[in-house]
């Protein structure tokens, strides 16, 4: 009735774990709720992570400082303890291809959801197919609703595609609804010059970086490419084979 699964599940091994160290009451107490909400914190994160919906799960753990040296693995570790996004602040992530933005994205994300933070992760060209298919629906109030209550937004692989002028002007309403309401992680292989190619206007694009750079945590991923240096190193050990 009083909905503790883990209390039910474990009250027997841990009566008799108090039993034999001679727990009190309220030592046995503690213990047993203690595993209670240490459980429903566990599949709090599990279900945060799950509606992020994540491509694949990465962590800081995996990620190789030492293939970008321009990349300060101090200040990675420092936003990974989430502080950027109770101050409602940007993380941009620009780079070459193949350099490990989506992996620090999805990395901070998931650190995010173990902060309990409310976690959304899209690639620009979804994300865009989403805004068009939900005004084509007259459901865009909705969506724009929703997107405001996450706590962090990610819009992975900005740049890759040019955008159609409508296309632009929807992502341009949805960056700048949370401006100083909701932190984003944005990841681009453009320079910021650039990202006139994404949205056709000088105007609008300046706009826009005005917002989502200010205060923004700019990281830069400049190297060389992961994925290349891995399809090298298994040719040259094909080739040994």
């Amino acid at each position: 009735a009083l909905r503790l699964p883990t209390v039910g599940q474990n009250y027997r091994e841990l009566a008799r774990q108090a039993e034999s160290e001679h727990m009190s009451y309220e030592e046995y107490l503690f213990n047993l709720l203690e595993h209670e909400v240490m459980k429903r914190e566990e599949n709090q994160v599990r279900r945060l992570i799950n509606q992020a919906k994540f491509p694949i799960k990465k962590t800081l753990d995996s990620f190789d400082f030492e293939q970008i040296p321009g990349l300060s693995q101090t200040k990675v570790l420092s936003l990974s303890r989430g502080q950027f996004i109770k101050a409602g602040e940007n993380v941009i992530l620009a780079g070459n291809s193949g350099t490990g933005k989506t992996h620090l994205a999805i990395a901070l994300s998931i650190s995010a959801a173990h902060l309990r933070y409310k976690v959304r992760f899209y690639t620009a060209a979804g994300l865009v197919n989403e805004l068009i298919e939900m005004e084509g629906e007259k459901k865009l109030s909705r969506f724009q609703k929703q997107w405001l209550k996450y706590d962090l937004v990610v819009v992975d692989e900005l740049g890759y595609i040019p955008f159609n002028r409508r296309s632009a002007e929807l992502l341009f309403q949805l960056f700048s609804s949370r401006y100083e309401r909701g932190s984003m992680i944005i990841t681009t292989n453009l320079e910021f010059p650039e990202w006139n190619q994404i949205f056709g206007d000088e105007k609008m694009t300046a706009a826009l970086l005005d917002r989502i750079t200010h205060n923004a945590h700019i990281l830069i991923t400049n190297g060389e490419s992961y994925r290349l240096k891995q399809t090298l190193k298994r040719r040259r050990e094909s080739t040994c084979e």
